[in-house]
C-alpha cells in the first residue's frame, strides 16, 4: 500500500498543466456572448416586448402568452445564429445532477411544398413535459397526466453549450410538489425579498426589491484523481479528515483553529 502511495504521488508530480489558450480581443468582446442576457435581447426583442420583459426581470410582473411568444421568437433567432439545432428545458431533479430532454427546433408546416420549418412558440419556451429518468423514485399516477413538468425560470438566462439551446427551469410534480432543487431556492429567495423589502421600507420608501446573492464561506480545493485515490479518508467519507494545523497566531489567517477537520471538497 505504501509503495502504491508513492507511485500515485509520483505520477500526479509528473503531470504538465493543459495549456489553454484564451479567446483574441477584449474580455468585454466575448464576456456573456454565449447567454441570451440583455444585450442580446436588446437585439433580438422589439423595443416594447425588451421594456416589458425588463419589467418581469426587474420587478416580477406578470407576462402574457403574446409576450411569451415574441421572447420564444426572439431567443430562438439569437440560438440559430449561434448554430443551435435543438432546445432543452435544463434542471436540476432530485438525482445529485441536471438533466434535459432535447427537442429540435423543427415542426411540421403543413402546407404544401413546405415539409417541415424552424419553429419555437411561448408555449414551448414555458413549459414541458420530462421523461421518468428524472425522478428519484416511481409512483402512481393517472395514465393521461405527465409525472412531471419542467416551468421555464426567467430569473435565470437561457445559454448555450454547443448547439444546443438550454432553458433554466424549475421541475414540479402534476400535483404542484417541487421534484428539484432550484424550486426550494427561488421559494426561499421570494421569502427574503418579501420580508427584507419590508424591513427597508423603514429606512427608505423607495427600496422595491431585495436582491439575495450566495457566497460561500469555505474554502474549497480540487484535489488530483491520483492524489484522491491515495487517501483513504476522502474515498470513505469524501472530506479530509485528516489536515495540516493552520497557523495559530489569531492575527494570521483569520485566526483559524488549531486543526482543520471535516472540510468539503
Amino acid at each position: 500500500m505504501s509503495n502504491l502511495r508513492f507511485k500515485v504521488l509520483q505520477e500526479a508530480f509528473a503531470k504538465k498543466a493543459v495549456a489553454v489558450q484564451p479567446p483574441a480581443g477584449m474580455v468585454s468582446d466575448y464576456y456573456g456572448s454565449h447567454i441570451f442576457g440583455r444585450k442580446q435581447m436588446a437585439r433580438y426583442l422589439s423595443a416594447e416586448t425588451y421594456r416589458a420583459f425588463c419589467d418581469v426581470l426587474d420587478n416580477g410582473a406578470p407576462f402574457n402568452r403574446e409576450m411569451a411568444n415574441n421572447v420564444a421568437v426572439g431567443m430562438k433567432n439569437w440560438a440559430l445564429d449561434m448554430g443551435a439545432t435543438h432546445y432543452t428545458h435544463w434542471f436540476q431533479p432530485l438525482t445529485e445532477g441536471t438533466a434535459e430532454k432535447h427537442d429540435a427546433f423543427i415542426e411540421y408546416a403543413g402546407q404544401p411544398g413546405t415539409d417541415v420549418i424552424e419553429e419555437f412558440s411561448g408555449k414551448l419556451l414555458a413549459q414541458q413535459e420530462a421523461d421518468g429518468s428524472s425522478f428519484p423514485n416511481g409512483g402512481i399516477r393517472n395514465t393521461f397526466e405527465a409525472r412531471g413538468y419542467t416551468a421555464w425560470d426567467t430569473t435565470s438566462p437561457a445559454f448555450m453549450v454547443d448547439d444546443t439551446l438550454c432553458i433554466p427551469t424549475v421541475f414540479v410534480s402534476y400535483t404542484g410538489e417541487a421534484l428539484d432543487y432550484k424550486t426550494p431556492l427561488l421559494k426561499a429567495l421570494h421569502a427574503v425579498d418579501r420580508a427584507a423589502t419590508e424591513v427597508c421600507h423603514l429606512f427608505d420608501p423607495t427600496v422595491h426589491k431585495v436582491y439575495s446573492y450566495l457566497g460561500w464561506e469555505q474554502e474549497y480545493f480540487l484535489v488530483d484523481e491520483s492524489i484522491y485515490s491515495a487517501r483513504p479518508d476522502l474515498l470513505l467519507t469524501g472530506r479530509t479528515l485528516l489536515g495540516h494545523h493552520p497557523l495559530q497566531d489569531p492575527t494570521q489567517r483569520g485566526g483559524a483553529q488549531p486543526v482543520r477537520v471535516g472540510t468539503h471538497l
